[in-house]
């Protein structure tokens, strides 16, 4: 049997015509914990989290949660948040190690995506389009980690306060976000980090900074995949403005999960998209 699992910031619930999993991450204060599955009400943990002002936190998967999502495959593909910003891949590693020394003819492959949502989303695709095109283990393996450094992510976000409450961006820059209506625009890195773009007034420069940036690295038409906050408006506006700039385009966007709506917070979008 062959499985494709991932951690639960990709975003997605299911995905029909295969064996797929999410394995949830935990957001926590001192008095709530949410699992972020498909139990969980993303409005009324935002807006819990909007009003709490103490210490927060997310956990990534068990190693035990990863190795009952592979248990009966033969066959696995596992796609992790960026381990530049989370423990999950790390997680992931020691299971399939694990599970590879109590199932000695199995095979699994961990993909650190160096990305989120989109990203992953991005990711999982290709590998169901490789399974579907007959590739064997070994062909996917070797080829989905190339396609990986090809992929690029961007994030719009209204704040950066629980950012940067769980030390992932610097308190100062977090601070200059969301005055006067400022959007920052981030992006990123090889390694898997947030790296500020620009700081945009309003969605309308927003959006034409996004165009710009697609613009900068060489986007062709590629991929193009989105996940919003609560914030449909803003992700219509985005498809709709990139069509224009580059055509027919395959583009597709869906409301963000738990740990995605932890970070970019209400409103906050995240861009990944295919880039030659």
């Amino acid at each position: 049997m062959v499985k494709i699992i991932a951690d639960s910031a990709c975003d997605l619930k299911d995905y029909p015509g295969i064996g797929f999993e999410t394995v949830p991450l935990t957001l926590s204060t001192e008095e709530r914990t949410y699992v972020d599955d498909k139990s969980l009400n993303l409005h009324e943990m935002l807006d819990y989290f909007y009003s709490h002002h103490g210490k927060s936190s997310t956990a990534c998967p068990s190693t035990q949660a990863w190795l009952d999502a592979f248990e009966g495959a033969d066959e696995v593909y596992v796609v992790t948040i960026t381990s530049g910003l989370s423990g999950t891949y790390n997680s992931a590693c020691v299971a399939r190690d694990q599970y590879i020394e109590n199932h000695p003819e199995a095979k699994v492959c961990v993909v650190d995506s160096l990305s989120t949502g989109p990203g992953e989303v991005l990711i999982i695709e290709k590998i169901v389009e490789l399974k579907n095109a007959g590739k064997t283990f070994e062909e996917v393996s070797s080829v989905i980690n190339g396609y990986r450094d090809k992929l690029r992510l961007f994030f719009g976000l209204r704040s950066l306060h629980n950012l940067a409450q769980n030390g992932r961006v610097s308190k100062i820059v977090a601070s200059a976000v969301g005055i006067m209506n400022i959007r920052i625009l981030g992006t990123a890195s090889k390694e898997g980090t947030i790296e500020p773009v620009a700081k945009c007034r309003g969605e309308k420069k927003l959006i034409e900074t996004i165009v710009s940036e697609f613009k900068k690295i060489g986007f062709k038409g590629g991929k193009i995949r989105i996940c919003h906050v609560e914030n449909e408006v803003l992700s219509t506006a985005i498809v709709t403005k990139l069509k224009e700039e580059f055509g027919k385009i395959d583009i597709k966007s869906i409301l963000s999960g738990g740990l995605c709506g932890f970070y970019a917070e209400r409103g906050g979008i995240i861009i990944g998209c295919e880039c030659s």
